[in-house]
């Protein structure tokens, strides 16, 4: 094993590891942390790391980070994957989308459809957000697939899902800090007068990863 380093608050890059700093310091002793900043990738370690154990967790925590991008900007192929099985989990697999795209036109939506292709267009405002929210948009289209109009019909289709009011009120949050406050859930056309209210906001936590560290550097969970 290296000499563990006790340089408190150092800043230092990695050889062969672009875009990641790497930061010290003598108060973090169980935890390891990583998050973006810009086009940066900033990791948190103790300061009594090995240069050893340092590289092997900036590796994991640069892998952490990138599942989650993944899971927050799935590409085309996986949204139809996605789209698939929440229409078998949540509508008696009742909606068959043909495709799921992202499109960057959709500045006052969310998404929208056309049924009679069974295509499915989520905005790229969407990337970024948390995977339920991301759910629920896509059940909302495939409830859509089904029933066209924010019908009473088509809101108990809605209610299969557990998150609906918490991703509503999300969305509605998010339009209004965008300074969209009457534009709605931004989802294909005005509500109805007898929609259900809009549940509170939900926080919007930015993408970050954080793992506990045990004995000689292993994650605890």
């Amino acid at each position: 094993m290296g000499k563990p380093s006790s340089n408190e608050g150092v800043t230092s890059t990695l050889p062969g590891v672009d875009g990641v700093e790497v930061r010290r310091s003598r108060r973090r002793t169980r935890t390891v942390s990583a998050y973006r900043d810009g086009e940066r990738t900033v990791v948190l370690i103790p300061a009594l790391f090995t240069p050893a154990e340092e590289r092997d967790w900036v590796e994991r925590m640069v892998a952490r980070l990138e599942a989650a991008d993944r899971r927050r900007n799935p590409d085309e192929d996986v949204l139809l994957q996605r789209a698939q099985e929440l229409s078998r989990r949540y509508l008696a697999d009742l909606a068959q989308p043909s495709s799921v795209v992202w499109v960057e036109n959709q500045l006052n939506r969310w998404g929208s459809c056309t049924p009679a292709d069974a295509s499915i267009r989520l905005s790229t405002r969407l990337q970024g957000m948390p995977g339920w929210v991301l759910d629920y948009v896509l059940v909302h289209e495939l409830a859509h697939l089904l029933v066209p109009t924010h019908s009473r019909h088509f809101w108990a289709l809605l209610e299969a899902y557990p998150r609906t009011e918490r991703a509503r009120g999300f969305l509605a949050g998010m339009d209004f800090a965008a300074g969209r406050p009457d534009s709605g859930e931004g989802l294909d056309d005005l509500l109805e007068e007898d929609d259900p209210p809009v549940a509170a906001l939900a926080r919007h936590d930015a993408t970050a990863e954080t793992v506990v560290v045990g004995r000689r550097g292993r994650a605890t969970g």
